[in-house]
Order: structure tokens, then C-alpha cells, then sequence
């Protein structure tokens, strides 16, 4: 399915579409927020300034992704996120999210992002289960999880090293019977 083919996923806040030649500039002026980068487990001390062809690269590698969609609110590029390692006989994949924008935190639109693809994922496409992961200390991506309906199902202990510190990673997992839907 390419960017085009897309179905455009919407829900009250947020528009989950495929990835556009025009989201370059916006991810561009989104940068690379060293707070958000270290959520998704980059090293601070490695994480440089986006250029604009890292930002070509970034709506590139969107524009490949399969189950991937580019997270839109009131007409701004917040993130993207996508389903990967799809498995058609134990009807399941995993899930990830990224938002980019630290203007949009705290806000649900995450929460929203996750109920929307969850959905798309259990009534679309058939899927009976959702993996993700999350680092420990992310406890905004947490409790958006959470709020969705995954459950914590365990634990990689000091499974990524971030500078000089290892961190946990979450595994949570969701049920399609245990989805939060959207109203």
C-alpha cells in the first residue's frame, strides 16, 4: 500500500494519512528535541540538528512504511506512527508511535493516536493483538498506553543504554477485547 493508497484515519482531534513531499518542511522545523529524542532512546550527547535532508530522509522512510501514517492535528505534522512486524496467522504486530512536537505533549493527542490505529488495526484489518515497548522513564507514552487499555505484560531489564545509564523496557500488549475506542 503506498502513501496514496492510504486510508486517511480520523478521529476528533487528529488525522492519521500517509506521508507527503510537503511534510519535509515540517518536519524540518520540528527539529530533533533532545527531550523527545532521548524518550525513544537516543543518547543526548549524539543527537544532532536536523537538516533538511535528514528531514527528506525522515518523509522517505514514512512514505515506505506499509502500516505507517504521519500524525496530523489542526493542519501540523506531529509525529508518525505505524505497525510493523505484522503477523497474519497469530493475527498481530507491533505497534510505535513518535511524536515529534513538543508543543503537542501532554495534550492526548498520543492517546487519541493510539485509539485510532488500534481500532483501524482490530476492525480493518482483522488483528486479534498489539505489542509495543517503552522505555521505563517514558512515563508520558506510559500512562498514554495505558489509557488505551494495554496492560504491562513485562520486563527487559537494562535492555537499552542510553549515554551511560541502562533503562527497562516495557513490554505492553493490548487485546482487540480490551480496547478504550474512541467515543
Amino acid at each position: 500500500m503506498t502513501s496514496e493508497e492510504k486510508p486517511v484515519l480520523t478521529g476528533p482531534r487528529v488525522t492519521l494519512r500517509g506521508a507527503r513531499d510537503t511534510d519535509v518542511e515540517a518536519r524540518f522545523r520540528l527539529g530533533n528535541s533532545v527531550e523527545i529524542q532521548r524518550m525513544f532512546g537516543t543518547d543526548p550527547g549524539q543527537i544532532r540538528e536536523l537538516t533538511m535532508d535528514a528531514a527528506k530522509a525522515w518523509v522517505e522512510s514514512q512514505k515506505k512504511e506499509q502500516y505507517g501514517w504521519i500524525i496530523e492535528a489542526d493542519g501540523a505534522l506531529l509525529g508518525a506512527v505505524r505497525l510493523h512486524t505484522l503477523n497474519l496467522v497469530d493475527l498481530r504486530a507491533n505497534i510505535a508511535i513518535g511524536l515529534l512536537s513538543e508543543a503537542h505533549l501532554n495534550k492526548g493527542y498520543g492517546t487519541e493516536t493510539l485509539r485510532l490505529l488500534a481500532g483501524y488495526a482490530f476492525d480493518v484489518m482483522g488483528l486479534h493483538r498489539l505489542t509495543g515497548r517503552v522505555l521505563d522513564f517514558n512515563a508520558r507514552a506510559v500512562a498514554s498506553y495505558i489509557k488505551v487499555g494495554f496492560k504491562e505484560e513485562g520486563r527487559e531489564r537494562e535492555s537499552a543504554r542510553i549515554g551511560d545509564a541502562w533503562h527497562d523496557d516495557i513490554i505492553i500488549g493490548l487485546l482487540s477485547q480490551d480496547l478504550e475506542r474512541l467515543p
